[in-house]
């Protein structure tokens, strides 16, 4: 196994020289992103393959385990609740052996179309399905043992498939809430604007003013539908399509500044925290 990790390091270093050791003042952009590309897939596959190699010791070191329970128990007088036990565990194992299996599939699967498919990266995958076998043969001589002593695996599916549902349903369950999270976050995101001269904006019911009155920004609900939706995140600079505009809703000055873009001014958010902490409406009135 040892060897097996540092024939993969060595792989992944010859990778890292062969993407950047290379590199000219010359090179083009699109070159090195296609090297940069190269080389965080690579690095991709290599964790998958770590993982793999280290859960292909983990499951030997249970097997081992199992081995030992196997040979000083006396299968045939355990008491029920310990033949549960043991069955339980060699399900999990079985189950555990299947899943590795079928990822080192997939993997292998995902890098016999890849440029980082190297000599190495095979050996490295054929060594790993050699000592999946043995695991799994291993464990068919385990079942042997367990069923002289009239013990069945096969008594634990039912179990099995009911972890494997609730496992699922815990899944579904997570998915939904990281859904809920991200449309809360959306939502705590949302703000609103609306760009337009002082008749508009009154017509609307935004503002309010009149003869010798101050032009008073209204508190109430507005129709959102003369607003136009953005996201807080990314809304950092709107231009005002103007030579004039003021700033009528609530904002620290400090928060913002409207610079000169051509003909027209340009609204430029420097602090979107502290600017939308007072409103989520943004409310311009240009001229």
């Amino acid at each position: 196994m040892k060897k097996l990790a540092l024939s993969l390091f060595a792989f992944i270093a010859l990778l890292m020289c062969a993407c950047g050791g290379g590199k000219t003042e010359s090179a083009q952009p699109d070159a090195d992103a296609e090297r940069y590309d190269s080389l965080r897939t690579a690095l991709a596959e290599k964790d998958s393959l770590m993982a793999l190699l280290s859960e292909v010791s983990d499951g030997m070191n249970q097997i081992k385990d199992m081995e030992n329970i196997l040979n000083t128990a006396n299968l045939v007088s355990e008491s029920p609740d310990k033949k549960q036990q043991i069955l339980g565990d060699m399900a999990l194992i079985q189950q555990a052996l299947a899943d590795r299996r079928q990822r080192l599939e997939a993997l292998e699967a995902r890098l016999s179309k890849s440029n980082s498919y190297t000599d190495e990266m095979k050996r490295t995958i054929t060594n790993l399905k050699k000592q999946i076998e043995g695991q799994e043969e291993t464990i068919r001589g385990l079942n042997a043992q367990l069923a002289a002593a009239n013990m069945r695996i096969d008594q634990l599916n039912v179990s099995v498939d009911s972890l494997k549902d609730e496992n699922t349903k815990v899944n579904i369950e997570k998915r939904a809430a990281l859904d809920e999270g991200e449309r809360l976050t959306n939502e705590l995101n949302t703000c609103y604007y609306v760009l337009g001269s002082k008749k508009e904006l009154k017509d609307n019911k935004i503002i309010e003013s009149g003869f010798l009155r101050k032009t008073k920004v209204m508190e109430s609900d507005y129709e959102l539908s003369y607003f136009t939706r953005a996201d807080k995140r990314t809304l950092t600079e709107l231009p005002l399509h103007t030579s004039k505009a003021k700033v009528l809703s609530k904002h620290p000055a400090s928060s913002y500044k409207i610079i000169d873009n051509g003909n027209s001014k340009t609204l430029v958010i420097t602090n979107s925290a502290k600017f939308w902490e007072l409103s989520n409406f943004l409310i311009v009135q240009v001229n």
